[in-house]
């Protein structure tokens, strides 16, 4: 009868000890169920992140190329612009050397027109002179006959 009611208290004990150990069983399921939920959202954030993620990098690479391809098209464009702006500088260039050149012959031209003139006109004076010389001569003369043939009749 000892043993028996011992053994029930014992019986009693396991249960009660078997039914904190139950309570604390689904206690820790419930956390466990918790922080698996917990853990699935995380998940589910971190997928949602990563997609994120990846996203903007697509985008920033895209961008990247984007970017790359402006600065070649403008690297493209200001040395075509360079060229064409050496094309005519060499063009500008060659018409000054023409231009130059073109004038100083035409200085030459008319350092050669003026010495042409002024020699020209030194001889039509020379000539003037020597014919004015030549009319006084024979004004003179004339006078002189005149005068002569007046004395004789």
């Amino acid at each position: 009868q000892e043993e028996k009611k011992q053994l029930t208290l014992k019986v009693e004990e396991l249960e009660r000890k078997l039914e904190t150990t139950s309570t604390q069983n689904i206690e820790f399921l419930q956390v466990i169920a918790k922080r698996e939920e917990s853990i699935h959202q995380c998940q589910l954030r971190l997928e949602e992140k990563t997609r994120e993620c990846s996203s903007l990098a697509r985008q920033l690479e895209m961008a990247i190329e984007d970017a790359k391809r402006q600065v070649e098209q403008t690297r493209e464009r200001a040395a075509s612009r360079e060229r064409v702006a050496q094309s005519k500088m060499l063009d500008l260039e060659t018409q000054l050397s023409r231009n130059k050149t073109e004038l100083n012959q035409l200085r030459r031209s008319k350092d050669d027109a003026e010495r042409r003139y002024e020699s020209r006109l030194q001889d039509l004076k020379d000539r003037l002179e020597q014919s004015e010389s030549t009319n006084r001569s024979m004004q003179n003369y004339v006078q002189f006959l005149k005068s002569s043939y007046a004395n004789v009749f």
